[in-house]
C-alpha cells in the first residue's frame, strides 16, 4: 500500500458542520389611526371673513357703480397730419433758399402735439366749448370719471388727459386722436374744435416763418447793398490816385509802344547794313546811326517806366495786385447782392402762399355707441388685485401665527 502524504491527510479531514438559520419574522407597518374629518375651525371663519370682507364686497360696490352709476361715455376719433408744401423750382436753383420759411414736418408735429396737451388749449376749449359745464354735470351721480364743479385749471388739465388721447408716429408724421365725452355730440364738438385751433396755431407759425424770412432777407440785403457801394468806391478812388481805368489794358499799350519801337529798330539796322557798304562820308548812314541810338534810348526808357512804376510812384506789379484785389471785392459784392435779391424774391414768393398746412384724413367721427368706461376691464383689474392682495394678507399672517 502506498504511503499518505500530509496534504492527502489534512484533505481527509472531516468538514464543519453547516450553522444555524435564524428565522426572521418580517417587518409589519402599524396601523396609524384614522383620520378624523375636517371641520370648520374658528381661523377658517376668519379667513372666509376676510376673504368676504377684503374681496366680495369691495367688487360688489366696485360692479354695482361700475354696471348702475357709472355714465356711459362716447369717443369721437379724428386723424391728421402737418404738411409741408414741396419747394419748387426756384428753390432748387438757389441752393434751398426757400428753407429758411420754416423747419422740417417732424418737428412740426413735435409742436402740434404739445400743443394739444397744453394747458393755453384746454383753456381756450373751456372758453369755446364750455367743458367744466358738461364734464362737472354728471358729478352728483358719477363722481369718479366726471369733473368737480369747482376744478381749478390745473385740474381741468389734468383731467384733459383722461378724457383726450394722443397717438404720434414720428416716422410718418401721422397722428390720431380720441375724445370722451358724455355725449356723441360733445365729443365730435371737442374733436372739431382742437383741429380748428390747432389749424389757427399752424398758420400762426406760417406767419411767423414768413415774418422771419422777409426781415433775415432784407437784412441780408442791406448788408450786400453796402458791401458793393464800399467795393465800387475803393474801384473808384484807385483809378482817381492812379489816373488809371485799367492797368492792365495800360500795360498793354505800353507793350505795344515798346513792340513798335522794337519793330521800327529792326527796320533802322537793316537800312544801316544796307549804307554800310557805301562811303562813310554818306550822310545817311549817320542819320541811321542816330536814328538807332534814338530808337535804343527809347525802348529802354519805355522799359524803365513800364517796370519802375507810374505817375504814383508804385510799381506796375503791385497797382495790378492792387487793382485785381478790387475787381475781386467787387465781384464778389455784386454776386452776394444778386443772391440776397434772389432771397427776398424767394421770401416774398412763400409769403404769399401756404407753406403749411393741417391735413385731416380722418374727419372727426360721431359715435353711435358707448365704448368708455370698459366696466369687464375695470372689473377684472379690480379683481384681481383685490384677490392676490387678499392672498398676499392671508399668507403674512400665518407665516406669523406659525413662527409665534
Amino acid at each position: 500500500m502506498s504511503e499518505m502524504t500530509p496534504k492527502d491527510s489534512a484533505s481527509a479531514e472531516p468538514a464543519p458542520a453547516p450553522r444555524k438559520v435564524e428565522k426572521v419574522e418580517p417587518y409589519v407597518r402599524p396601523v396609524r389611526r384614522t383620520v378624523k374629518a375636517a371641520r370648520f375651525r374658528r381661523r377658517h371663519f376668519g379667513l372666509v371673513l376676510s376673504f368676504l370682507a377684503v374681496v366680495l364686497i369691495p367688487l360688489s360696490v366696485v360692479g354695482f357703480y361700475l354696471w348702475v352709476i357709472a355714465k356711459d361715455q362716447y369717443i369721437s376719433l379724428t386723424g391728421f397730419t402737418v404738411r409741408q408744401e414741396e419747394g419748387g423750382s426756384a428753390s432748387a436753383l438757389l441752393g434751398g433758399l426757400a428753407s429758411l420759411t420754416g423747419a422740417s414736418a417732424s418737428s412740426d408735429g413735435d409742436i402740434l402735439y404739445e400743443f394739444i396737451l397744453s394747458q393755453s388749449l384746454v383753456q381756450k376749449i373751456d372758453e369755446n366749448v364750455g367743458l367744466r359745464e358738461h364734464y362737472s354735470r354728471y358729478w352728483d351721480d358719477d363722481p369718479f370719471f366726471a369733473l368737480k364743479p369747482d376744478a381749478s385749471i390745473e385740474d381741468l388739465d389734468s383731467y384733459w388727459r383722461r378724457i383726450v388721447s394722443v397717438s404720434y408716429d414720428r416716422s410718418s408724421g401721422l397722428m390720431e386722436m380720441r375724445i370722451e365725452a358724455f355725449t356723441p355730440e360733445k365729443a365730435r364738438e371737442i374733436a372739431v374744435e382742437i383741429l380748428r385751433l390747432s389749424q389757427n396755431m399752424i398758420n400762426d407759425l406760417n406767419e411767423q416763418a414768413r415774418e422771419d424770412a422777409m426781415r433775415y432777407a432784407r437784412i441780408d440785403l442791406e448788408e450786400a447793398v453796402g458791401r458793393l457801394k464800399v467795393a465800387r468806391e475803393a474801384l473808384t478812388a484807385f483809378r482817381s490816385g492812379n489816373q488809371l481805368v485799367d492797368p492792365a489794358s495800360d500795360i498793354q499799350g505800353r507793350a505795344g509802344v515798346i513792340n513798335n519801337l522794337q519793330q521800327q529798330l529792326a527796320e533802322a539796322l537793316i537800312e544801316l547794313d544796307l549804307l554800310s557798304g557805301t562811303d562813310g562820308a554818306d550822310p545817311r548812314q549817320r542819320q541811321a546811326e542816330r536814328l538807332i541810338t534814338v530808337i535804343r534810348e527809347r525802348i529802354a526808357n519805355e522799359r524803365e517806366q513800364l517796370s519802375s512804376g507810374a505817375g504814383a510812384g508804385d510799381d506796375y506789379p503791385a497797382l495790378i495786385a492792387e487793382y485785381e484785389g478790387l475787381i475781386v471785392d467787387r465781384e464778389f459784392a455784386e454776386e452776394t447782392y444778386r443772391a440776397s435779391l434772389a432771397a427776398l424774391d424767394v421770401a416774398r414768393a412763400n409769403a404769399s402762399r401756404q407753406s403749411r398746412y393741417l391735413a385731416t384724413y380722418i374727419a372727426p367721427t360721431l359715435a353711435q355707441t358707448s365704448e368708455y368706461p370698459r366696466r369687464a376691464v375695470i372689473f377684472g383689474l379690480a379683481s384681481l388685485f383685490l384677490v392676490m392682495g387678499w392672498a398676499i394678507m392671508a399668507l403674512v399672517y400665518y407665516s406669523i401665527r406659525d413662527r409665534s
